[in-house]
């Protein structure tokens, strides 16, 4: 007889699509059911199921906690909030996330740096202890900023406060600084607060924030670097670790980490740190008028520079001419706008500065090594 497909029971108190989809993923090859009355979207308990096995992300609601616990059965808790409680748990490694903002700021030549969190949440903490430890590490100070929340029935005004308290830190911190938000809202509450301000990012402030989907909000030319936290690849590895589980493995004794799948750059960290006021200038030009049809000649004049000073200048500060960055900021706009939107190919070549596609063809091929369409094909093929 055909062996009863497990009956898994997904009770998420915090939902992303992408940790999910790796559930999904492990839940076809390996033809489980998952029950209909999973707690996903609207937290509705369904007290009386009875199945295989939980994944869970127990990360708010004492309910939905007091259910999971009264199953008796194997459970994957994808949060550490309740570390507790006797459940396995499959988390996202924290500690490695600060590490690598860290090394990505420290790849630009940046020397001050700030983490930027609002709630002692354990997540926010490990990324932001490992960020100021590496720095450490690599003999870097760090200022730790941090927002303490008050009760919103006493504090009404807490987040025109907070926006006050975050701007003066802003304006008056030295320049170039750079800034590792502990989330993404974060993050975009930084990039506005620039905005407003007249202070330019990257060149003044570098931003880089976590999760990708939350920091994509808005125009392409406004995106935020991220950390890719790899939560399909934390669903999966929960879903493979229940599985064993209802075989009869015994839950581990420490939590499983998911390490992220890297820092995905974009704008507001583009950035090298200089310390040539004419090439500061030049790159600030450069990274606002790419889209038009600029020459090295406009760039030298933005950066009150003669041509042959400012190629002297781009190679010994950047390490490439002038005309090889304005191509190089042109390609890596464009990859960004073919991996996360639908425009024709044509549209995006001209928001690049390009006037006709043949130029941008030939452009974008000799930089990636490969046409904007294959480059999207591959850039959105499933990990």
């Amino acid at each position: 007889m055909p062996q009863r497909p497990k009956n898994v029971l997904i009770a998420l108190g915090w939902y992303d699509h992408r940790l999910l989809q790796g559930i999904a993923a492990y839940a076809t090859e390996h033809h489980w059911h998952l029950a209909a009355h999973s707690i996903i979207h609207e937290k509705v308990i369904p007290w009386g199921w009875n199945g295989d096995g939980v994944l869970a992300w127990l990360a708010s609601g004492e309910d939905l906690v007091q259910f999971v616990l009264s199953l008796k059965k194997p459970t994957v808790d994808f949060s550490l909030r309740r570390p507790h409680l006797p459940f396995a748990h499959v988390v996202q490694d924290h500690a490695k996330t600060g590490q690598l903002v860290a090394e990505h700021f420290l790849e630009r030549g940046l020397k001050r740096f700030c983490f930027y969190s609002d709630t002692e949440n354990w997540s926010q903490v490990e990324r932001g202890e490992s960020f100021t430890q590496e720095l450490a590490r690599r003999g870097h100070e760090c200022m730790w900023l941090r927002w303490e929340q008050q009760d919103a029935r006493s504090a009404p005004n807490e987040w025109l406060r907070r926006r006050d308290w975050l701007l003066g830190f802003l304006k008056k911190s030295p320049k170039p600084l750079a800034v590792f938000a502990a989330n993404g809202t974060l993050a975009l509450e930084v990039r506005e607060l620039c905005e407003a301000e007249g202070l330019h990012v990257p060149s003044e402030v570098a931003i880089v924030g976590i999760d990708d989907y939350l920091l994509s909000v808005g125009a392409t030319s406004k995106t935020i670097s991220g950390v890719d936290t790899n939560l399909e690849r934390q669903g999966y590895e929960g879903a493979a670790l229940l599985d064993r589980m209802m075989e009869g493995e015994k839950r581990p004794p420490k939590p499983i980490r998911i390490p992220p799948a890297g820092v995905i750059t974009r704008m507001s960290s583009d950035v090298l740190a200089v310390d040539h006021e004419g090439v500061v200038n030049a790159l600030r030009y450069i990274d606002e008028n790419y889209a038009d049809p600029i020459g090295v000649d406009e760039v030298a004049e933005a950066a009150c520079m003669s041509r042959r000073g400012l190629h002297q200048a781009f190679c010994e500060y950047v390490g490439c001419a002038p005309g090889e960055k304005i191509r190089s900021t042109r390609i890596q706009a464009a990859k960004r706008m073919l991996a996360e939107s639908d425009a024709k190919i044509e549209v995006i070549s001209r928001r690049c500065g390009y006037p006709n596609l043949n130029t941008f063809f030939a452009a974008f091929r000799k930089v990636a090594g490969t046409t904007p369409a294959e480059y999207r094909k591959t850039t959105r093929q499933s990990p």
